[in-house]
């Protein structure tokens, strides 16, 4: 009741208005995701109080998960990658006269996700609690390294790939001023990059310039006609159809949301093949299966709740954007722990309850606005494409006033895209430049508390637990690309 009274407050409902309205927008919009509308937020929100700043960008986030789906059934473009999977049974429904009920049993099985996912954030937040006296430096060192490998050898592309991408993040968080020794390190001779690199001027380079680009350079869908917006509603039947593939897609996203490395995008794909395994009739998935639109909704809705549980609890990102969120967090003073509920229960509840009202927001929002969200994609890409490299050049201008930050911007995007057009994912960059710094301050630490005897990295279960699960996943993601290759 306290975090509902926090969340209800004026200024705090305002601002969950407007990052799920937000949200919602850049879902619709191709070329444009929620980590670049995070990013491009983050320097605005230093003059918020945590509370709000958090309420706000996590609206941007999981209100993208909302609009992704309105693109991908009425133009087959999904606004987001984990609405890509909707894409496959919501346009077909929309294509043969049924957009109107496609659109709304999404909105419904996206709260119906949002839902459970909550329900699981909050039940596995406080069994966390119990860790906050059993984690020192040495166990905080290997469940990052865990989260590091995780996101390298659990996510889509090759291990090697994830393996350096991961790494290059972790190189870029080097540079700059070491913090114990106060020698610079790696700035090449720059006075901009004693101070290191912005997380917003990655970001945005990362994730903003290099997304115009491949949509300027790429091969967008067109905008196709026909989409049937005199359809009926949804009736009783159907919402029946859909009750078990939105329970099941929304478990199922609420655990995948939970793993480093995972998150909304492959909690849908495993939703949907879970639903066609259990279907009597898979041969219908991919001609406008209900069960095909509402489990892989459910699932990128519920992984977007759940991705907050070990960021909250214990900082470690469970995607690209928790990682931004870890950043603003930061930023805010606000400290990441197991014991959060009890040290800031004004953030962490007050948070909560926001995902309630903010989801409840979003249903109310969906349906009525499908007809701007459509003229808005009919918007010329010479137009929009201008626009969005403004607002990167003045987010990352406004991180600290140099116009040096500016160009750094370019010129990761320039290397994102060709990492980009060469299939490799670039979470693994952000959380290794996110999760970096904390994991070679955590491994001093620990070396100083046992005057540098390594063993202490192995003599607590959680540790050696950690690192054995790191060495098991690496073999098995070795094994997987060797068998790969053969096949090939």
């Amino acid at each position: 009741m306290a975090g509902f009274e926090v969340a209800l407050s004026p200024g705090n409902l305002w601002f969950c208005l407007i990052g799920v309205a937000l949200g919602t927008l850049v879902g619709v919009l191709p070329g444009v995701s929620s980590l670049a509308a995070v990013a491009m937020l983050l320097p605005f929100t230093h003059a918020l109080s945590p509370t709000a700043a958090l309420v706000l960008l996590a609206g941007v986030y999981y209100g993208s998960e909302y609009g992704g789906a309105i693109a991908a059934i009425l133009l087959n473009v999904p606004g987001t990658p984990a609405s890509a999977v909707s894409c496959l049974d919501g346009h077909p429904m929309a294509r043969a006269g049924r957009a109107r009920e496609a659109l709304i049993l999404s909105a419904g099985a996206s709260f119906g996700g949002a839902v459970v996912g909550i329900g699981m954030m909050l039940a596995m937040a406080a069994p966390l609690a119990g860790l906050a006296f059993m984690l020192g430096p040495a166990e905080y060192f290997a469940i990052m390294i865990f989260g590091l490998v995780c996101t390298a050898a659990v996510g889509r592309g090759r291990l090697a790939a994830g393996m350096v991408a991961m790494l290059a993040g972790v190189g870029l968080a080097m540079v700059g001023t070491d913090a114990q020794t106060g020698v610079a390190r790696f700035t090449l001779g720059l006075t901009e990059l004693r101070d290191g690199i912005p997380l917003v001027v990655l970001a945005m380079g990362l994730f903003g310039v290099s997304e115009v680009m491949l949509s300027m350079f790429g091969a967008l869908p067109v905008v196709r006609g026909g989409i049937g917006e005199r359809s009926a509603l949804p009736r009783w039947k159907a919402w029946r159809r859909a009750a078990g593939p939105v329970l099941r897609g929304g478990v199922l996203g609420g655990l995948f949301g939970a793993l480093p490395g995972t998150g909304p995008t492959l909690a849908s794909i495993a939703a949907y093949a879970l639903e066609r395994r259990l279907s009597a009739r898979p041969e219908c998935f991919g001609r406008g299966a209900i069960a095909g639109l509402a489990a892989p909704e459910a699932a990128n809705n519920a992984a977007a709740q759940t991705a907050f549980v070990p960021t909250l609890a214990l900082g470690i990102p469970g995607s690209a954007t928790m990682a931004l969120m870890l950043g603003a967090m930061s930023a805010h003073g606000v400290v990441p722990s197991p014991l959060l509920a009890v040290e800031n229960p004004e953030l962490f509840w007050g948070l909560m309850a926001s995902f309630v009202i903010g989801n409840l927001l979003l249903l109310v929002l969906n349906v009525p606005l499908v007809g701007v969200w459509v003229r808005i994609l009919r918007l010329p890409p010479q137009r929009l494409y201008p626009l969005v490299l403004v607002l990167i050049a003045v987010a990352t201008f406004g991180v600290r006033g140099s116009a040096f930050d500016v160009w750094a911007a370019l010129a990761i995007g320039l290397v994102a895209y060709g990492m980009r057009r060469s299939g490799v994912h670039l979470a693994p960059v952000l959380i290794g430049f996110v999760l970096g710094p904390l994991v070679e301050d955590n491994f001093r630490r620990a070396l100083a508390i046992s005057q540098g005897d390594f063993a202490i990295f192995v003599s607590s279960p959680i540790a050696l637990a950690a690192l054995g699960a790191v060495f098991v996943l690496l073999a098995v993601a070795v094994c997987r690309s060797m068998r790969s290759a053969r096949a090939a």
